[in-house]
């Protein structure tokens, strides 16, 4: 983006709200949220469970629709999933049976298959494989590696499909406090040297405050009539 104009409102969010219905009847998870994001930005979501966190950053992938409002990438319309949205979940939900490269080669195929030969998707999964740095666990499976090195496949997984965007849902929560640590550096590093606007959710405040640039916290919502 260096030599790009940055767009001040690469992401819109507004007046956002999502309703659930329940046994118990209408559950409010998110209501008038408004939110800009600059093109490039890391921003840390943060707050407790059930503040509807999740629930935003799965409406921003397009996993979900919306109740209320609108949500805008480069002022077009979010209206489901699509590449330019890369997402990393708390679970890698690796595929047991592939190998590490393997299962970023699916991705891969997905996104470019359709106009990219064999031997140029197994560059752009090798370069992935590279940036997160495992090379060398590439013919492994997921059985094999540390819950640290899956991550980093799921991670590299997002990665392999050049997204503008990258979205993280507790990506280290299962993770020992050590690795969490190295981890947390290691993906502003991949978010920033690739370019990418990166959207974190955490419930961890000192974890929100060594990642974002910015922070955007929530609370919970409750059910109607709750405080």
């Amino acid at each position: 983006m260096s030599g790009a104009q940055i767009m001040e409102k690469f992401v819109q969010i507004e007046k956002v709200g999502q309703t659930f219905d329940t046994k118990k009847g209408k559950f409010v998870a998110l209501r008038d949220i408004d939110l800009t994001i600059r093109q490039g930005e890391f921003i840390a979501l943060i707050g407790h469970s059930g503040c509807g966190k999740s629930t935003l950053l799965n409406l921003i992938a397009g996993l979900s629709l919306p109740t209320t409002g609108v949500l805008l990438l480069e002022d077009r319309e979010i209206a489901g999933p699509g590449p330019e949205r890369g997402v990393v979940f708390q679970n890698h939900s690796l595929l047991p049976w592939l190998t590490c490269f393997e299962n970023v080669y699916l991705a891969v195929e997905r996104v470019f298959g359709a106009r990219e030969g064999k031997q140029k998707l197994k560059e752009r999964t090798a370069a992935a494989i590279n940036l997160v740095g495992l090379d060398h666990a590439s013919a492994k499976y997921p059985h094999e590696i540390s819950g640290g090195m899956k991550q980093r496949v799921g991670i590299a997984r997002a990665l392999a499909m050049e997204p503008k965007v990258l979205l993280m849902d507790e990506p280290l929560s299962n993770l020992d406090a050590k690795l969490r640590l190295e981890m947390r550096s290691e993906i502003r590093r991949i978010v920033k040297e690739c370019g990418l606007t990166g959207i974190y959710v955490t419930h961890d405040r000192e974890e929100a405050l060594s990642m974002g640039d910015r922070l955007a916290s929530g609370r919970h919502q409750g059910p109607p009539g709750a405080p």
